[in-house]
């Protein structure tokens, strides 16, 4: 599952990160694997600019799924930094932290600026990957510099990304790999085909592991569903072209969402699964299918916390449904 602590309307950031806490402890109780947390800055919508500190307050109250980061965008940061705070992370939860990186700002041009100033430094992110894994693996690049805490925990690495770059990057450092077709669809099946052709063995991976994302907005009836997708995608549309806090009306909104600017904003939501739990399972499968993924990263598509949990529980029950008597417990 993918969360970006999303602030909803009438919402603060404060219920956004408690919000967080909710989705990652139903999530638990119902079994997924993990829970990826996105790096993103100056967004009104997202709360989830300080991704360790947000790791580490979910970590704090979970006790077993996965946690990590979907992702830290590595260009904002210095190796060491985040090796030493995901390897604080792991020294307190072992066994739970991993950590995603990308290459992208996370942002608009004018706050990546404030953030790293020299914008040139996407260029140096294969090297800065090998730095960081280096400190994690106790194995420091830069003579008399290690990682504490961070040495010898080898937080496992996967990259993200949205096109052929990412792709080749995992597999020629034999990492994971995750593209984010949740808001990039495009390249999906392409990148796929390229990380599994070029994949080279690794102390990490001795075979290609490949995940796919998919925004999913479940209720109990097709129609309700339907009626929550169109809100979700409502918002969405809002949320890229708002400024300043701006607020759109209704007839506002309808506009944009049919101007060619907004469609170009829904179609980043082609793969989206909409429906009823069951449909939902069916159409996620045939999107494994589709796009060759190992695993499917699961984007909660809703307008508010409630919904997401909701959205949560219901998605589990496709798979995995509660007993009547574990139910009424």
């Amino acid at each position: 599952m993918l969360d970006l602590a999303v602030v909803g309307e009438g919402e603060t950031a404060a219920d956004a990160l408690a919000g967080s806490v909710a989705l990652a402890q139903a999530a638990e109780e119902r079994g997924y694997e993990r829970i990826w947390y996105a790096e993103h800055h100056n967004m009104a919508s997202i709360a989830s600019a300080a991704t360790s500190v947000l790791i580490a307050h979910v970590a704090a109250h979970t006790e077993t799924i996965t946690l990590g980061s979907g992702g830290i965008m590595l260009p904002n940061h210095s190796p060491l930094v985040i090796a030493e705070q995901f390897g604080t992370l792991a020294c307190l939860h072992p066994g739970r932290i991993e950590l995603g990186l990308g290459r992208a700002p996370g942002t608009d041009q004018a706050t990546a600026y404030a953030m790293r100033r020299n914008m040139s430094s996407t260029d140096s992110f294969p090297k800065d990957v090998l730095e960081l894994q280096a400190y994690l693996a106790g194995e420091s690049r830069v003579e008399g510099v290690n990682a504490i805490p961070g040495i010898n925990t080898n937080v496992p690495l996967t990259i993200l990304g949205s096109s052929l770059y990412g792709a080749e990057l995992a597999a020629r450092l034999g990492l994971s790999y995750a593209f984010a077709s949740h808001f990039a669809p495009a390249a999906l099946v392409q990148a796929m085909e390229l990380y599994r052709d070029l994949f080279e063995p690794s102390a990490q991976l001795d075979q290609p592991c490949a995940y796919a994302a998919i925004n999913v907005v479940l209720a109990e009836t097709e129609a309700l569903a339907q009626t929550k997708a169109e809100l979700v995608k409502r918002r969405r549309v809002a949320s890229f072209l708002a400024r300043g806090g701006y607020r759109f009306a209704e007839d506002e909104l309808d506009g944009l969402v049919a101007s060619p600017q907004g469609q170009q904003i829904v179609a980043m939501m082609k793969h989206t699964a909409i429906g009823t739990p069951e449909a939902v399972r069916d159409q996620l499968n045939d999107f494994a299918e589709f796009s060759g993924a190992d695993k499917l990263i699961v984007v909660h598509q809703a307008t508010n916390i409630a919904d997401r949990v909701e959205s949560v529980h219901l998605l589990a029950n496709a798979y995995a449904p509660v007993s009547a008597a574990t139910s009424s417990q």
